[in-house]
């Protein structure tokens, strides 16, 4: 555990927390690299063959794959309800508790 923290790292709500800070930093860095790369190849394809421009073809490919990553990371849907999760894991230690 580290001392200067006011919260043992043990604590649910914690890991939780720094879950989500990792899924956070995953996904900024995943953007860092889109950007940079993608930002390389239009670069690239303007410089040395201006009149194909194929750089869409893997801005499209890696931007799908982004938009993934954030719809992950950012849930704007949620497939099952908050806390439903934790209902069942309850659920199912009470059921395995019972004779």
């Amino acid at each position: 555990m580290n001392a200067h923290l006011p919260y043992s790292e043990d604590d649910a709500l914690y890991r939780q927390a720094r879950g989500r800070v990792l899924q956070l930093k995953g996904f900024y860095s995943h953007l860092a690299s889109f950007v940079v790369v993608n930002a390389g190849l239009i670069l690239i394809n303007l410089l040395f063959s201006p009149g194909a421009l194929w750089f869409v073809w893997p801005l499209l490919g890696w931007g799908i794959g982004l938009l993934s990553h954030a719809a992950g990371v950012y849930r704007p849907f949620r497939v099952f309800p908050q806390g439903w999760e934790e209902r069942k894991i309850r659920e199912y230690m009470e059921k395995a508790r019972r004779p």
